[in-house]
């Protein structure tokens, strides 16, 4: 009646209200979504400042974990702030949260090479390597028949802070010695057919 009186219609007064507290909450949605991951970022530590992680849509080093945000380090040193509702909601990787990871690499070689002196090469490879750890105990098998090549298995465990020094190691070591051995590492290639076909003269 107050509002009446004062020449405001209560019925639009109370719509206007109610726009207003809807279009708040959904302002404030976003916000307490990301404060909500945070308290569950703090609680269970799924990653700590300093870890290697992949997350929301990207990956690299944490710098900093807020209650709203968490700020990444990229390895070309580029700095990226993500909602921590964007992180919780996806898969996290954090590649630092154990002391050793073990390398997939695939080593192609061609079809004609001799399999055993392969192996006995790689093995060697990882042998002359200090950073290789014993155990687990690295695999090198065949693991596929490719079109142009037949690919091994390269499987070495190593420490986590030394993997990409070792793994850049390693794929310089395998060119060098398959160079010395003669073993030859295929690129994409196809054999074309050429026949000739002699049209028959009409006598």
């Amino acid at each position: 009646a107050a509002l009446n009186q004062l020449g405001i219609q209560t019925t639009s007064f109370i719509a206007i209200l109610g726009a207003a507290g809807l279009a708040v909450g959904l302002a404030l949605q976003g916000s307490l979504a990301n404060f909500a991951a945070g308290v569950l970022m703090i609680i269970f530590r799924p990653f700590r400042v300093g870890d290697y992680v992949e997350g929301g849509g990207t990956a690299g080093i944490v710098e900093e974990i807020q209650i709203f945000t968490t700020k990444l380090r990229t390895p070309d040193n580029k700095s990226i702030i993500i909602p921590n509702a964007k992180i919780t909601g996806d898969n996290i990787v954090n590649y630092s949260a154990k002391d050793s990871r073990r390398m997939d690499m695939i080593v192609g070689v061609s079809y004609d090479d001799d399999y055993d002196q392969v192996k006995e090469v790689l093995g060697d490879i990882l042998a002359k390597d200090g950073r290789i750890l014993e155990e687990p105990a690295p695999t090198i098998g065949i693991v596929e028949f490719g079109d142009n090549s037949v690919n091994f298995a390269f499987r070495p465990w190593v420490k986590t802070a030394e993997y990409w020094d070792v793994y850049f190691a390693l794929t310089e070591a395998i060119k060098k010695r398959f160079d010395e051995e003669g073993i030859t590492i295929p690129y994409p290639q196809r054999d074309v057919h050429l026949f000739e076909h002699k049209e028959e003269v009409l006598q």
